[in-house]
């Protein structure tokens, strides 16, 4: 039975955890995979066949994003995106989430509301369902989230690339980085680069095509290109050696990178949080549509596992750390 709505402005100290929560169920559907959602002490969902992939993900307002650069239903957005897009690295297809929210006192139940639109808006496009979570009170906004799906083969792993296979990439790459570089400087133009960084699109489809096709290893390029390619090139005990000249670096990157005075490869190689997938590939394997071939794997050099760019060490910022 729908519960009466609650007054958008309405700060959460005065909303009560059980309306809230009332109120954010009723904005998640729930898809055929789910036997019990939202409402009991746990969810069950089913999977046909194949494997269960889980992964768990951290945003922390300041840290993550900031209210005043990105509205609730794109951070909302932005949070499921991330989630679905590390099943995806695995070549599978997420079906269920659980999200938990941590949030200050005074933060509105609009904004609440807004999140949780974003966040099944971006759940839809792969068929997930949010089966569940938890709201408390904390002095910081904090979101966590569980993702749940299932990969019909065998799962693709960081660590299966072989020396001889060749590095592809799917998805925009940089824009991301642009737009935050744009944000962090006061403006909001390029927008289509801003846009980008509040919403990111990942290539959902590309990681079950890969994994079909073949793919030696893959993983989601969240924390940045030369960084994400450091975990491949470890996990496997590979060198990765990627080439910039097979990069498709778009209008807008640089445009940004001439107002700041710097290579917009920068933004491509050191860029995350556009959730593009990069990948190997036995070298005689057909490439999905999509994939674009962007390095080697080759036998690791005198210093162990690693990444180059044109043969040479990078010099550059290869990625986001935590700490």
């Amino acid at each position: 039975m729908p519960t009466a709505p609650l007054d958008p402005a309405l700060p959460l100290s005065e909303a009560g955890e059980f309306p809230l929560i009332a109120a954010i169920t009723e904005i998640f559907e729930q898809g055929e995979s789910v036997l019990v959602g939202p409402g009991d002490d746990a969810a069950v969902v089913r999977i046909r066949n194949g494997h269960i992939v889980v992964s768990t993900d951290l945003l922390v307002e300041g840290r993550h994003f900031r209210r005043d650069w990105v509205p609730a239903v794109d951070v909302g957005a932005r949070a499921a995106a991330q989630n679905l897009s590390d099943i995806n690295a695995m070549g599978g297809v997420a079906h269920s989430l659980t999200v938990g929210l941590a949030a200050p006192a005074d933060l509105t139940v609009g904004w609440v509301l807004d999140f949780a639109r974003g966040f099944a808006a971006e759940c839809a496009k792969v068929g997930a369902s949010v089966v569940g979570g938890d709201v408390t009170a904390s002095n910081q906004l904090t979101i966590a989230v569980t993702v749940i799906g299932g990969c019909t083969v065998a799962p693709v792993l960081r660590s299966g690339a072989e020396p001889g296979d060749v590095v592809a990439l799917c998805g925009r790459q940089g824009w991301s980085a642009g737009g935050l570089a744009v944000l962090a400087r006061g403006f909001r133009s390029p927008r289509a680069l801003v846009e980008a960084y509040r919403r990111p699109e990942p290539p959902y489809d590309a990681g079950r095509t890969a994994a079909e096709a073949g793919a030696s290893a893959m993983i989601d390029v969240s924390d940045g290109l030369v960084a994400d390619a450091g975990h491949i090139a470890r996990a496997s005990e590979v060198g990765i050696d990627l080439s910039s000249a097979r990069f498709e670096v778009a209008e807008p990157l640089h445009a940004v990178g001439a107002a700041l005075g710097m290579d917009p490869i920068q933004f491509v190689l050191g860029g995350g949080e556009d959730h593009s997938l990069l990948a190997t590939f036995p070298a005689d394997t057909a490439l999905p549509e999509g994939w674009q071939i962007v390095g080697q794997v080759s036998e690791p050099g005198l210093d162990g596992p690693g990444v180059t760019v044109d043969g040479a060490p990078y010099e550059g910022s290869a990625g986001w750390t935590h700490f």
